[in-house]
């Protein structure tokens, strides 16, 4: 499986269509992959928060429907990072109306899975005070071109969580998707829980990380592709990049095999 996971890096000056079509653009160049992965809040500023109520999305708005056609023109699965999510028909249990929300869109461009971020980062401000708690744990077979592996969807903040991860371990997943604004203050605890979230766990991890300066917060970048074993098989650095790599679905079943841990788990 040929993945893709683009590193995108962005300022406060590009517009929200600007930087759409700069993406898609990013997309359509990854032709040749099965999969690939953008970044969490590309769309409406990891970290900026202010600007969040005027660039909300639905699923089905602008941002995902211009990924979508990007997909369909390369015939790969997109994992199209997450939006500032305001359905027209929901305001959510807090009445706040407004998600992290995760598409993953297959080849033909349709939506596939919706995953609503189920930590809010922020210690009472930004997300839990702006935005709902995601409840719904995600987990599916990926589609063609990128099948032959489950994987189980989250996105940034989520990865200090390893409860969640063992869920969707035991839902089936065999690869996590995550995509991510985390900042290059905490970019040491990013590297490390990557490793950590995969050795657990006999997993790949695709963690998908954002570049550059926005809100006066600066990115930490880092994106890596993990194997079962915890080995890193490709780290991004610290600005804009493409990490093309290939992987070997059935690594995930010769590991858990060779060195049957989750067996013996007891709790």
């Amino acid at each position: 499986m040929r993945i893709a996971l683009i590193q995108l890096q962005y300022a406060d000056g590009e517009s929200v269509p600007d930087r759409t079509d700069r993406v898609v653009d990013l997309v359509r160049a990854q032709a040749g992959h099965d999969l690939v992965v953008l970044p969490e809040l590309w769309s409406a500023g990891g970290f900026d928060y202010r600007a969040w109520p005027e660039r909300t999305q639905t699923v089905d708005g602008p941002v995902v429907s211009a990924v979508a056609e990007a997909a369909r023109e390369i015939r790969a699965v997109v994992h199209a990072g997450s939006i500032a999510e305001a359905p027209d028909d929901e305001s959510g249990p807090e009445g706040r109306g407004l998600w992290n929300t995760s598409v993953l869109l297959e080849a033909a461009g349709e939506r596939i899975a919706r995953y609503r971020k189920v930590h809010r980062f922020g210690f009472g401000n930004g997300e839990p005070r702006l935005m709902e708690a995601g409840e719904d744990i995600v987990v599916l077979d990926l589609p063609a071109p990128a099948d032959g592996l489950r994987a189980g969807l989250s996105t940034c903040y989520d990865l200090r969580f390893p409860e969640l991860y063992r869920a969707q371990v035991d839902q089936g997943a065999e690869l996590f998707v995550v995509p991510a604004a985390w900042p290059a203050a905490r970019v040491e605890a990013w590297r490390l829980l990557l490793r950590a979230r995969a050795v657990e766990n006999q997993c790949f991890v695709l963690g998908c990380n954002t570049a550059g300066t926005h809100a006066r917060t600066e990115m930490g970048g880092r994106s890596a592709v993990i194997d079962p074993r915890g080995e890193v098989l490709a780290e991004a650095g610290t600005g804009e990049e493409v990490l093309s790599v290939e992987i070997d679905p059935a690594l995930v079943r010769e590991c858990r095999e060779q060195f049957p841990v989750l067996a013996d788990r007891r709790l």
